[in-house]
């Protein structure tokens, strides 16, 4: 027995191996934990992009009493393309505030792809350095985040909101903090 343990180990570190990555495996990899979760929105303030509306973007905006939609995104992030469309029908329905954070772009191709795709939001900041969106624990863009009107995270979406994923996912986040109160 002895003799055979030094081809038992290595069999045994595989079999535990396999099966840590086999459950693994079985994890939906667009679910992304965030410790913001039920935590105020981080401290920011925002410019505008240049040349474009409103005065920016704060942490003011978000504790307005209002339900808030955060939605990072940027010109040169192609799945933010795809989800746009959706983002602006959201900011039509006026079931929340929906403010964009554009994030590390130059400010002359995030105002041309505003121009070119709509700009629905109730107002951007410009996030040239990405600082920003590093205190709000982003991993890439788009995310999008629900916040309470007490300006609290409540939900994190990481990836595009596409297909049926803003009435699956986003409207019912944002219907059950209103029946809340919070």
């Amino acid at each position: 027995m002895v003799k055979r343990l030094p081809y038992l180990l290595p069999l045994g570190l595989f079999l535990v191996l396999s099966a840590y990555f086999a459950v693994g495996l079985t994890k939906d990899p667009s679910i992304i934990p965030s410790a913001l979760i039920d935590q105020a929105a981080p401290q920011f303030d925002l410019p505008p992009i240049e040349g474009g509306k409103g005065a920016g973007f704060s942490t003011a905006d978000l504790k307005e009493g209002e339900v808030s939609v955060v939605n990072i995104f940027a010109s040169w992030c192609i799945p933010c393309r795809a989800e746009h469309p959706n983002i602006n029908r959201l900011a039509d329905m006026g079931v929340a505030r929906v403010y964009g954070l554009n994030y590390k772009d130059e400010p002359g191709k995030a105002l041309a792809w505003l121009n070119e795709l709509g700009d629905n939001y109730t107002a951007t900041g410009a996030d040239r350095s990405g600082r920003v969106g590093i205190d709000w624990g982003v991993y890439g863009v788009p995310e999008t985040f629900v916040i309470d009107g007490a300006g609290r995270i409540r939900y994190k979406h990481v990836g595009p909101i596409i297909d049926d994923k803003l009435e699956t996912e986003i409207l019912p986040i944002i219907e059950q903090i209103k029946r809340d109160g919070s």
